[in-house]
């Protein structure tokens, strides 16, 4: 009697798993044909390298949906070069992929080529970083707004009104690169406003750290009063911090920075290293990006013939206004269900 129990146990876990197994998708009225649209389509991510920690956030959200909704993803790392990035864009046009997602170096590099691929009927996402070529959508901050925010923390903590000596220093990245020309218009915007503060030095150093300590640990030399840095991005910065504690000014000179949220930004504001940081989270750009990816594989209009954006909120984090989910780690990311 057992065994005979024991097989129509094992008959009907076969059953249930064969009609899971086949189980057809509920028709909402939408859900069959949100499924299909990404079934089997070519996502191809163009970053500006795969060896830090953006694009490998938001490779890893495109990967997981990937895996998900049944779409093919990959990668073409340029590792830096905009000559390599370029040419693999010129191939993968060749290539007609359903979507390419791309990481711009510049803002004028790739402008043609992402307008060619359109033409070639590629729809283009652009992240975080875009050329002047408008594509089907842009998901990534408003450097702009990050540069206001900037701006107004350098003022608050340096304006001679308030105490301060009113001399800030600026680290500049590369100023053809989105991030760096549109945040600097915009510093400069709020600089004009407060004629007090002064800019004793604003150099670039092409988002090097090594660069930008070089640079740093002479203008701290030759300013005596500097109050301030203000700094791109807080990789390049870390070469900042290192001048501002070599000189012995870790009191005396403030960091202010920007970047994408991740747990040693948090760690670097509680020890004192940043004074205040612009987070623009690319733990949630990643979210932004798959939903901009199912919502233009779901369209399924001509290239370029709707373009929007998903502009990331941004956070501004101070010592003590951060909390413990202020900043993100990967491990959030590896159990993230985009």
């Amino acid at each position: 009697m057992r065994n005979m129990l024991k097989a129509a146990f094992a008959a009907l876990v076969m059953i249930g798993a064969a009609g899971y197994g086949h189980a057809e998708q509920f028709d909402d009225g939408l859900a069959p044909a949100y499924y299909e649209a990404m079934k089997g389509k070519k996502v191809v991510f163009l970053p500006l390298a795969m060896s830090f920690d953006l694009p490998q956030v938001w490779a890893k959200g495109m990967e997981t949906q990937a895996a998900r909704l049944g779409y093919d993803f990959s990668v073409r790392d340029p590792n830096w070069s905009s000559d390599a990035g370029a040419q693999a864009l010129t191939t993968l046009i060749s290539e007609k992929p359903d979507l390419l997602i791309v990481h711009n170096p510049d803002m004028q590099v790739y402008a043609r080529l992402l307008t060619r691929a359109q033409k070639a009927g590629i729809r283009v996402i652009q992240i975080n970083l875009k050329s002047v070529a408008t594509t089907d959508a842009y998901v990534g901050v408003n450097w702009y707004e990050v540069g206001l925010h900037q701006a107004r923390m350098a003022i608050e903590a340096c304006s001679p009104k308030k105490g301060g000596s009113g001399k800030i220093a600026i680290m500049q990245g590369t100023p053809t690169n989105p991030n760096n020309a549109i945040t600097m218009s915009a510093i400069e915007d709020v600089l004009a406003e407060n004629p007090e503060i002064e800019v004793v030095s604003s150099q670039s150093a092409d988002w090097d750290a090594t660069k930008a300590h070089a640079v740093a640990s002479t203008v701290i030399k030759q300013n005596a009063e500097l109050c301030a840095y203000v700094g791109l991005w807080e990789v390049m910065d870390a070469g900042v911090a290192a001048a501002i504690r070599e000189a012995g000014k870790t009191d005396a000179i403030k960091l202010f920075t920007n970047g994408g949220g991740q747990k040693p930004a948090c760690d670097s504001i509680a020890n004192g290293t940043f004074s205040g940081y612009v987070s623009y989270d690319a733990f949630g750009q990643a979210r932004d990006l798959t939903d901009a990816i199912v919502q233009v594989l779901q369209a399924n209009l001509e290239p370029g013939q709707a373009p929007y954006a998903i502009y990331t909120p941004i956070r501004d984090i101070f010592k003590d206004t951060m909390r413990a989910n202020s900043c993100w780690t990967m491990d959030d990311v590896a159990n993230a269900p985009f």
